[in-house]
C-alpha cells in the first residue's frame, strides 16, 4: 500500500470516529491527515508528510477554537433552552410574597405546584410571566 493510501486509510478512520463523537476536532485532525497524503502524493518523504500533517491539524484545530463553534459555552444548563423545554413558557402569578428580599409566588404549571422566583430588576405585579430559568424546584421569571 502507498504512503497516501495509508494516510487516507487513517483520515477515514478519524472521520468515522469523528460520527460518534459529536465534536469537530477529529475532523481538523483528519484535514491534517489528508494533508499528510497529499504531501505523500507529490512524494515528499515521510518526515515532510509529518511534518505537513501536523501543522495543518494544528492550524485547523487552532482555527476551530477560534470559531463559534469550538468555544466552550460559559453559562449553566440552568438557562438553557435547548436542554430544558420549559424556558420561554409562560406561567401566570396571582400574587406575589416576600421573602426577606425576594418576591416569591405558588403557581400551577404543568400539573403541578411550583416556586416561582422573580428575577431581580423586575416589577412584582400580578400577570403573565415567561420563564427564564430553573434552579432545581425553582421557576425564575421575568415579565413578558
Amino acid at each position: 500500500m502507498t504512503d497516501w493510501a495509508i494516510w487516507l486509510v487513517l483520515a477515514g478512520g478519524l472521520l468515522g470516529a469523528e460520527l460518534f463523537t459529536g465534536t469537530f476536532y477529529l475532523l481538523m485532525i483528519a484535514l491534517g491527515m489528508a494533508a499528510g497524503a497529499i504531501a505523500a502524493w507529490c512524494g515528499l518523504v515521510l518526515e515532510w508528510q509529518l511534518l505537513v500533517a501536523a501543522v495543518v491539524g494544528v492550524a485547523a484545530v487552532l482555527g476551530l477554537r477560534r470559531s463559534p463553534y469550538g468555544r466552550l459555552r460559559r453559562s449553566s444548563a440552568n438557562d438553557d433552552p435547548n436542554l430544558l423545554l420549559d424556558i420561554g413558557q409562560s406561567v401566570e402569578v396571582a400574587a406575589w410574597q416576600v421573602h426577606g428580599n425576594q418576591f416569591m409566588a405558588r403557581v400551577p404549571y404543568r400539573g403541578a405546584q411550583w416556586d416561582v422566583e422573580l428575577l431581580p430588576g423586575h416589577h412584582a405585579s400580578p400577570g403573565s410571566f415567561v420563564i427564564r430559568e430553573i434552579r432545581g424546584s425553582r421557576l425564575l421569571v421575568a415579565p413578558r
